[in-house]
């Protein structure tokens, strides 16, 4: 197994900022906006997001919330272990809000089809937009494109990106992995 370093802490801190300056020239001071990062690795992406629009931007309160979608997963039957949640916090209205679901990878699209449907258990959104550290864009399975992305990648066979960062991994660095 080989990788290679796609985006180094430095890029990745360059390309949040793009994507902060790019959310608020969308949502100006995000009063009817919520942002929700998709579990498991999409809550770093909305935590650091949020911490850059709140210090470095001065906005004042940015509602984040983690949303889990394990058992809206159209394969979550097929695995041979048992399956172990995550947890969901959203602790503000969603209905009628804008809302930015954040991941970190875009690949086939299924985590976002199910996001879909877990976030109408919290209610009816104005608006859903998607934004994605990285779009893998030759390897949708379901017509989904991201609204703000950090950085398109063109892996083929069995290539697969992994998106270290600082709080789950001990640094922040996105590999493409050849297995």
């Amino acid at each position: 197994m080989s990788q290679k370093i796609l985006l180094s802490a430095k890029e990745i801190e360059i390309i949040l900022h793009r994507l902060a300056c790019q959310l608020i020239e969308n949502h100006q001071n995000f009063e009817e906006t919520v942002l929700i990062g998709i579990q498991p690795r999409g809550i770093f992406l909305a935590e650091r997001i949020q911490q850059i629009l709140q210090k470095d931007y001065k906005i004042e309160e940015v509602k984040t919330g983690r949303l889990d979608i394990t058992f809206y997963r159209d394969d979550f039957r097929r695995s041979e272990k048992p399956l172990e949640a995550n947890s969901t916090k959203i602790d503000f209205l969603v209905e009628n809000k804008r809302v930015v679901f954040i991941d970190d990878v875009l690949y086939t699209g299924r985590s976002i089809r199910s996001a879909l449907t877990a976030i109408q258990s919290f209610g009816r959104p104005k608006e859903i937009e998607l934004l994605t550290l990285i779009d893998r864009r030759f390897s949708r399975h379901l017509p989904i494109q991201p609204d703000y992305n950090g950085r398109q990648v063109d892996a083929i066979n069995e290539e697969k990106v992994k998106v270290n960062w600082v709080e789950n991994a001990g640094e922040d660095c996105v590999y493409l992995v050849n297995k």
